[in-house]
């Protein structure tokens, strides 16, 4: 509402300076990733955070800019959530992209307002909550004294708004209604999930290798016995070595795939050769009992963490060169079969970006899992974050989806977004659950994009209509 009250260069200030002490306390846990996992000066690490939380503040001062210059022409109504999404949009496709913690993934554990994104994905709920919080602010204006426009020029605006935001919660609630009703008829898949816990400093050191899958093979075995399942999960990189070069990977097979008959899927690092050279994969191993395998390769590397953006020309000192992987990225989403289910695989970060979880099940996935080390957090809220948004792939696409964290929060979610048996962080343990395979197609899952495309493409008629109204009324 402030933006009403100050000229576009003071509100873009107030929008930075805002957003800032926004971010600064949202991704707090940046410090602790880089300094105690990452082994980087104390000193770096916080102007690593600073940097970034000003980056992502930079969308907030041109949007309270806007609304600036727009609102003292008309109401913020449709203009505001239009803005609000567009850059949502950017900022999760430039310079790798970051899209965490889209003011949409606030409702993640309120099914019945989320349902809206298997139309137009997170980025709708998103627009909702814009658009109800402009509603509040239009229908104060007959109090105000700070706004040009009266509730006589906005009537029409606020309607199609309202109407908007029930046909949203009205869909929403026919769909929870719907999605329980094809629970009951729909097959399941049995599926344990293994959280080894195992510390960050200690998984890499050979010596703790066989302890770590001793540690998993336990907890395999002990799931295995609650429930049969027809497919364990471990979480990323579970596996730390190259399985085909290490003399664990067999022993392992044959204390958990062969003698139990599941299918095995785990996190682990993948040497491929390229000519003289290797190249290193973040990838997910399907292992069966009929002795085959299949591998996904994480697309989405996320930089300075898995490879090093323009590390040919960046002056970056040899030691924090050497600390950061030299991953190299996957090319495609290509699903992971395994008895009746055909595994959407997304690797850590890669479930906050909406289209690879939409590809592979337009590819044919019926079931989405997310293999994750959320080791690198600690005790922060990064890990709730992070679970908040994995909510959302399975609600756009209509796909259960089962996330395996080293360290937690690990979980089952059902098509809806329901969360069941969600574990404690730093915690040992296994959670056996059915997930139901889907196989419908969502409109998110056939149009992608479209909606937060058409946003940023529909500023510009509005950005010239406001500016025709602004020169009538000067």
């Amino acid at each position: 509402t402030g933006c009403s009250m100050v000229t576009p260069k003071k509100a873009a200030l107030l929008g930075f300076v805002s957003g800032l002490l926004y971010y600064l306390l949202l991704i707090y846990w940046v410090v602790i990733s880089l300094g105690t996992y990452g082994h980087l000066p104390w000193w770096l690490c916080g102007i690593a955070l600073l940097l970034l939380s000003a980056y992502m503040s930079l969308y907030l001062a041109f949007f309270c800019a806007a609304c600036s210059w727009s609102m003292q022409a008309v109401a913020p109504v449709w203009s505001a959530p239009l803005l609000w999404v567009a850059l949502d949009f950017v900022r999760g496709l430039l310079f790798s992209g970051f899209p965490w913690q889209d003011l949409g993934y606030s409702q993640f554990n309120t099914p019945l307002l989320i349902q809206a994104s298997s139309l137009a994905g997170h980025h709708g709920i998103t627009f909702l909550i814009v658009m109800a919080n402009c509603l509040l602010f239009t229908l104060s204006a007959p109090w105000r004294k700070d706004v040009p426009w009266r509730p006589s020029q906005t009537r029409m605006q606020t309607a199609a708004g309202i109407l908007l935001i029930a046909a949203a919660l009205a869909y929403s609630f026919l769909q929870l209604k719907e999605i329980s009703r094809h629970l009951l008829s729909t097959a399941r898949y049995q599926v344990a999930v293994i959280q080894g816990n195992i510390e960050q400093d200690q998984k890499w050191v050979a010596e703790k290798q066989r302890e770590a899958m001793e540690t998993y093979i336990k907890l395999s075995t002990e799931a295995a016995m609650k429930q049969t399942p027809e497919l364990v999960i471990w979480p990323e990189t579970a596996m730390p070595f190259h399985p085909p070069a290490s003399p664990l990977f067999p022993q392992l097979l044959a204390r958990t795939v062969y003698s139990r008959q599941y299918s095995l899927l785990s996190g682990a690092p993948y040497f491929v050769e390229k000519g003289k050279d290797f190249e290193l994969y973040n990838s997910a191993l399907l292992a069966r009992p009929d002795g085959s395998q299949a591998l996904y390769f994480k697309q989405h590397l996320v930089p300075f963490g898995e490879y090093i953006p323009f590390s040919d020309i960046l002056p970056l000192p040899g030691p924090m060169v050497e600390s950061i992987g030299n991953f190299s990225a996957g090319k495609k989403a290509q699903p992971l079969a395994a008895g009746k289910a055909s595994m959407g695989v997304l690797i850590c970060f890669e479930s906050i970006f909406p289209d690879l979880a939409r590809k592979e099940v337009a590819n044919g996935a019926n079931l989405l899992v997310n293999l994750t080390n959320d080791a690198w957090f600690g005790r922060s809220c990064a890990s709730l974050q992070h679970l908040a948004m994995a909510v959302f792939r399975a609600v756009e696409n209509h796909r259960s989806l089962v996330r395996a964290a080293n360290t937690g929060i690990s979980c089952f979610i059902d098509p809806a977004g329901r969360i069941s048996q969600a574990t404690s962080l730093f915690t040992t343990c296994s959670i056996n659950g059915s997930p139901v395979l889907f196989e419908q197609n969502t409109v998110f899952t056939r149009i992608g994009y479209i909606f937060p495309i058409a946003c940023l493409i529909f500023l510009i008629p509005v950005a010239f209509w406001i500016r025709i109204i602004k020169i009538s009324v000067t």
